[in-house]
């Protein structure tokens, strides 16, 4: 008796590998890149824009759409931001407060707001910029990052920034 039960567990456990290797095989079980694709714009002559987008879910579930760029201007000087972007109507943020991000060690940083050089004429409500360029040192490509967005109500936005994510960033700003 435990022979044939022996001998079922192991025809089960051969079939259990060949259909994961079958899956595998044809891409079903392969998780996906979490790498986004680096962008490269000229937005005027010899001045040229990288960045990687990415969305993420804020602590109620809603999407946010992350735009890190280098602004690389004609005389060489460069710029790197971080442009946040929600959904219009369900927020609106604070723009006098700077975008504080921690660490998973529990460091904490500061970047300034600079939405107001996005948009001519007043801002939007949902987007915020921030400047990220003196920070670039002190990120680490291996740490994931938690974003707080300060909001007009007082309850900050969220945000989990995987390590993936911050090494993107860091790709984007060594171009």
């Amino acid at each position: 008796m435990s022979c044939q039960i022996r001998k079922f567990f192991s025809w089960l456990l051969l079939i259990g590998a060949i259909t994961i290797f079958a899956l595998i095989g044809l891409g079903i079980l392969d998780t996906p890149s979490a790498s986004a694709a680096i962008r490269q714009l000229e937005e005027a002559p010899n001045q040229m824009v990288y960045q990687v987008r990415q969305s993420l879910k804020d602590q109620h579930g809603n999407t946010w759409q992350t735009v890190a760029f280098k602004r690389v201007r004609p005389d060489g000087n460069s710029s790197f931001e971080l442009r946040l972007v929600g959904f219009p109507n369900l927020v609106a943020i604070d723009h006098s407060q700077p975008l504080t991000l921690t660490n998973s060690l529990g460091k904490t940083l500061t970047a300034a707001d600079t939405s107001s050089n996005i948009f001519k004429e007043g801002s939007q409500p949902n987007v915020g910029q921030y400047d990220l360029q003196p920070l670039l040192s002190e990120l680490q490509a291996e740490i994931p990052l938690k974003i707080s967005l300060p909001t007009l109500k007082g309850e900050a936005i969220s945000l989990s920034v995987p390590s993936s994510l911050v090494a993107e960033w860091q790709t984007v700003a060594n171009y």
